[in-house]
């Protein structure tokens, strides 16, 4: 009996204009026992009668409702726009007024609502178009029916459909200008020279000659061209590039999408993009809130693996930059290219930096700013530190267009902006 009392207690807290009512009808009906006045009676009938037909009203809007929804995909990227098509039938001979229909989700923003009046025995559609932006995992769905009656008294809710995943890749930025040290491979750098094997790399086509294989006549320019074409092929292979995407607690600065944690899972997805569509070997690496080992391979399915670590991926690890590079220095050879992707300011992953690049390894700095992003250290001192060694670094603050900070505008500390400029192509962007 307490938790029944209890729970009416907290009823009638949460309703304050049910409770006003209550507290008129019990004064209309004091008043007229008091005096016996018949004002005060038909005053205190009509206010007690208003409450039941109130919930009658409220309850009856849920009744009869049938709603269907349609979701059109659980995989987007930022800037992109989750859509659902939910459809509302009527099956009783009343119109239902003030529905307030809700698609829930846990996605930052505004939720997508909207009231609607549903007239006797018809249909109703919605469109539901919310924008995506941030990375990560959330959930959207039920759809939440909300009504009452006129006089506010009563609200009842109910949900239709179930709760779905989605998955929203952090946003992928087009990279013209972004160049890395290129590792010593006949297949790097830009000259190009035809082989006769087959490699993953088709440069153009040729007539046939008698002898050439069968696997490398090109079809389709044989069709059109009437007479037989074979693929000829570029040298191969090229270095493996690893992206290493620092995700340590201690380091990151910023809140929301202003954040280090946002801006190199951006950076990192660029980067990836940036490589992959050129054919090129590439692997991540990240310590975050769970380890993130890919190693380096080529084609679509690995930028869609890329794209969901770094999706997933939140800045909680508990391991510096400086033992990550320590630990997996194995992965990284005179064969190898490293990207490192940090807001660190210390000194002790710059060391073991210039320790791999001492052994032979190639690598490339896109450092954010710290200070930038509202913490108190700066990143000058690594930036000098990795500037003076040689080592090509890409500084980034807060609010800057990667297409142009990645870029020979932005780099510092590598003589190979001296041939980018001279007019040769950056890696990874070279004509296939």
């Amino acid at each position: 009996m307490r938790r029944v009392f209890r729970g009416l207690f907290r009823f009638l807290r949460r309703n304050q204009n049910l409770l006003l009512v209550l507290a008129a009808f019990g004064v209309m009906l004091g008043l007229a026992a008091a005096t016996g006045y018949w004002l005060f009676y038909r005053a205190a009938y009509g206010i007690g009668g208003l409450v039941p037909i109130s919930f009658v009203w409220a309850r009856a809007n849920l009744r009869g409702l049938k709603v269907t929804v349609e979701r059109a995909a659980d995989r987007l990227q930022v800037g992109q726009r989750v859509e659902a098509r939910v459809r509302l039938g009527s099956s009783t001979f009343y119109t239902k007024l003030w529905l307030e229909v809700e698609d829930l989700t846990d996605m930052p923003g505004m939720p997508a609502r909207t009231v609607i009046t549903l007239p006797a025995h018809s249909q109703r559609n919605w469109k539901v178009s919310v924008p995506c932006t941030r990375r990560g995992v959330f959930s959207v769905g039920p759809i939440k029916i909300t009504t009452g009656d006129p006089f506010g008294l009563f609200r009842f809710s109910r949900s239709y459909g179930a709760s779905h995943s989605l998955l929203v890749f952090p946003l992928s930025e087009e990279l013209p200008y972004f160049a890395v040290p290129p590792a010593q491979l006949p297949g790097e750098g830009t000259i190009r020279r035809r082989i006769h094997y087959v490699t993953p790399n088709a440069a153009s086509i040729r007539d046939y000659h008698p002898g050439d294989s069968y696997n490398r006549i090109h079809w389709p320019s044989t069709a059109r061209l009437n007479r037989l074409m074979v693929k000829t092929f570029e040298m191969d292979p090229t270095s493996d590039i690893c992206v290493l995407l620092d995700l340590h607690r201690a380091v990151q600065a910023g809140e929301g999408d202003e954040s280090t944690e946002e801006y190199g899972a951006r950076i990192a997805a660029s980067i990836a993009g940036h490589f992959l569509q050129t054919n090129r070997m590439l692997g991540l690496l990240a310590f975050g809130r769970e380890t993130v080992l890919l190693d380096p391979a080529r084609g679509p399915k690995q930028h869609q693996r890329i794209l969901e670590a770094l999706a997933l991926a939140r800045a909680e690890g508990e391991v510096p930059l400086a033992r990550v590079l320590q630990e997996q220095e194995r992965r990284f050879g005179r064969h190898s290219t490293l990207i490192v992707v940090t807001p660190s300011a210390d000194d002790e992953w710059v060391a073991a930096l210039q320790s791999l690049v001492q052994r032979g390894a190639r690598a490339a700095v896109v450092l954010l700013d710290p200070g930038s992003f509202g913490r108190a250290q700066s990143a000058l001192l690594p930036f000098s530190t990795l500037v003076a060694s040689d080592i090509l670094t890409y500084l980034v603050r807060s609010g800057d267009e990667l297409s142009l900070v990645l870029g020979p505008a932005g780099a510092a500390g590598e003589p190979l902006l001296a041939r980018q400029k001279a007019g040769a192509l950056p890696i990874g962007r070279q004509a296939r």
